[in-house]
């Protein structure tokens, strides 16, 4: 059986040394990032890791959850079981607001976000990386 990281730098983090995935996974653990709350976690079917999924704190009352599902394992539910999960769990940390921001040519993401009740003013925003995305907002 793949180890956590063997099965994360084979299915998700693609070209990234061992030695980075042990380090990425070391500071998911310290629940931080950028001096934020952060915090990772696996989506699971049994025993078998089929994607993974992030809380990000943007400011006390505002967060982001980022969802990632394995190629092979999509179009399963399994997003919009994690996701269902991890809203509840935000709003037990006490998160008001999710945003997200997803790709305008990010139909599936679009799809699941408008199912589970996230609104958008349908504005096209330029993120950093330079791609037209949506902001999509979420009141818990």
């Amino acid at each position: 059986m793949e180890t956590d990281a063997e099965c994360l730098q084979a299915c998700q983090l693609h070209g990234k040394s061992m030695e980075d995935v042990l380090s990425l996974i070391h500071e998911w653990k310290t629940k931080s990032y950028n001096g934020k709350y952060f915090e990772m976690f696996a989506v699971v079917n049994d025993a078998d890791i089929v994607g993974s999924i992030s809380l990000y704190e943007h400011s006390p009352s505002v967060a982001s959850v980022g969802v990632e599902i394995f190629a092979d394992h999509r179009r399963k539910g399994y997003a919009a079981d994690a996701m269902r999960l991890l809203l509840k769990y935000a709003m037990e940390k006490g998160y008001k607001i999710i945003q997200q921001q997803i790709r305008t040519d990010n139909v599936a993401s679009i799809r699941l976000h408008e199912k589970l009740g996230f609104e958008t003013d349908g504005y096209v925003y330029v993120n950093q990386k330079g791609h037209d995305i949506l902001l999509y907002l979420k009141a818990l």
